[in-house]
């Protein structure tokens, strides 16, 4: 009995740390994002039974998501410079009307500021310049490493200050999903003090963000999403259950507009919840009936515009 015991604690250990490398590989992929040129990934027609193997034991190689869209207006390429030397890499495209203020527009993870072009364009014809910024990692920004909104929050502070230093008094922050989330952390770490913030699907916490990932993939949410979280953060040096936007949220100052998509797969509406009250000045919650994890302006743009511009107001 005593040696299969042993067998048995053995078997037990050599799984537990199987299972500890196999999600470490996946944490990696998930907050690393390889540079155009570097990755070649098959149609799933052409995958091979070994291609698939890999994909399931360590994780998919991403590229960086090209731009694929250059504004039809006149406009400024713009560098912002990490604290570690990233450039950053930004489109400032100012109104044609009369101006009311300035609007930073954060994309999502995986994307880049193309993705947020259809919104940057409905804040211009409000009357608000635009400010794009691509995510270290991501885009036409430098850098291979996504920390899911921890060092995010250093690239919200540096387009933040470079708005400030043109002059501009009434700055508004806008984001989506990861960008949602830096705002908050942004706020909470360096204090700024936006006069609005347009929060679209912010994750509660990393740790609800990456179990709202695993279940996608239609694994048990746990253990994974807790070792996820836990590789995610030890592989690049920072402790990711701390990543905390609906407790970052106390220190927003100004008013808030919170906005949700009622089919999100991602983000649960208790997640949103948790934000909203948090948020301890003059706010607002919009859910969007007709929409899940995605562009809420795409989906329901008469809806979007309406409540958006009747915050701006």
């Amino acid at each position: 009995m005593k040696r299969w015991g042993r067998r048995a604690l053995r078997l037990l250990a050599v799984l537990f740390i199987f299972i500890n490398i196999v999600t470490a590989f996946h944490a990696y992929k998930f907050t690393h994002f390889y540079n155009a040129g570097e990755v070649t990934i098959k149609p799933d027609s052409l995958k091979s039974g070994w291609d698939r193997t890999k994909e399931a034991l360590f994780g998919i190689n991403f590229s960086k998501k090209k731009n694929d869209y250059v504004p039809d207006t006149s406009f400024q390429k713009v560098t912002l410079v990490t604290q570690d030397s990233l450039h950053l890499a930004a489109w400032y495209i100012p109104t044609s009307g009369t101006p009311k203020g300035t609007v930073a527009l954060f994309h999502g993870h995986g994307g880049n500021k193309s993705g947020v072009a259809k919104e940057a364009a409905a804040f211009r014809q409000m009357g608000y310049h635009t400010l794009l910024v691509d995510f270290r990692a991501h885009g036409n920004s430098e850098g291979n490493t996504c920390t899911i909104g921890v060092d995010e929050a250093e690239d919200v502070k540096l387009a933040y200050e470079y708005v400030a230093k043109s002059g501009e008094k009434n700055i508004v922050l806008w984001g989506i999903s990861l960008g949602a989330a830096s705002i908050t952390k942004a706020i909470h770490d360096y204090d700024l003090k936006p006069n609005k913030v347009i929060l679209e699907m912010p994750f509660a916490s990393l740790h609800d963000a990456v179990e709202g990932r695993v279940k996608l993939m239609h694994l048990p949410a746990q253990p994974l999403a807790s070792l996820l979280t836990f590789w995610g953060g030890t592989l690049h040096g920072f402790w990711a259950f701390s990543n905390k936007p609906y407790l970052f949220a106390k220190k927003i100052t100004c008013p808030v507009l919170l906005q949700w998509g009622a089919n999100d797969p991602r983000v649960k509406r208790s997640e949103t919840e948790a934000v909203f009250a948090n948020l301890p000045t003059a706010k607002k919650m919009v859910v969007y009936e007709n929409s899940g994890h995605e562009s809420l302006y795409k989906k329901e743009t008469d809806k979007w515009m309406a409540n958006v511009n009747a915050f701006l107001q």
